[in-house]
């Protein structure tokens, strides 16, 4: 349960950068100096501007194991993480909700959108600068590196997302559990405004039982 949990938080926390929790004293937009604020704008830019996207990824967790899968977006509020066997779980967002199916145990979990908030993409305007879970952002070996949390009532950043530059482009991110873990999923070969099957997007259903016959 707890190696799901974390697989959930690693998969979804890209996308959850929106500040939710109690209020806590807000760094200003006038406090980023003039690079910083140009770089978040930069970054926000690359983010506006995706309308789909799809990706295979590399899971790295805690423990040193990899789980590998398909990423695809497709603006406004649809989302897909498709683990490949063994892995058995695979979420959807779409209608408002999520919805996680653990092929293994044959269950679908829903979830409030807002409960698990998947801003980040999935919404039509993204500002960085101003977003209240961004804690700075660096450049450094040749890339865009952003410090955020996940949620507003934390000090430190528990994420980083990695962007390649000078072509700005979303490599990784990487999470910090409570317990310290460290959960790390990187992209290979994302395609922006790639061309995506509808049906990626429809709320999972748990496998019918086929009955036995009594003869």
């Amino acid at each position: 349960m707890r190696r799901f949990r974390l697989l959930l938080t690693a998969a979804l926390s890209v996308f959850c950068l929106t500040g939710a929790g109690q209020p806590v004293p807000q760094r200003l937009y006038q406090a980023y100096s003039a690079q910083e604020k140009a770089q978040l704008d930069r970054i926000s830019a690359y983010l506006n501007g995706i309308r789909t996207l799809r990706s295979e990824f590399v899971q790295i967790g805690p423990e040193g194991g990899a789980d590998q899968g398909e990423l695809y977006i497709e603006k406004p509020g649809r989302i897909r993480f498709a683990f490949r066997q063994p892995n058995p779980v695979t979420i959807v967002a779409t209608g408002g909700a999520i919805y996680v199916k653990n092929a293994r145990l044959n269950t679908v979990d829903k979830y409030d959108l807002s409960d698990t908030p998947l801003g980040l993409l999935l919404n039509d305007k993204v500002d960085l600068a101003r977003n209240k879970a961004v804690l700075g952002v660096a450049e450094q070996n040749g890339a865009l590196i952003v410090r955020a949390r996940t949620s507003a009532n934390r000090n430190n950043s528990n994420i980083t997302l990695v962007f390649s530059t000078p072509g700005l482009e979303l490599r990784q991110w990487t999470v910090k559990d409570n317990q310290g873990g460290v959960t790390t999923v990187a992209l290979q070969s994302p395609q922006i405004g790639a061309s995506l099957d509808q049906a990626l997007f429809t709320v999972p259903v748990k496998t019918a039982k086929i009955k036995q016959s009594s003869n």
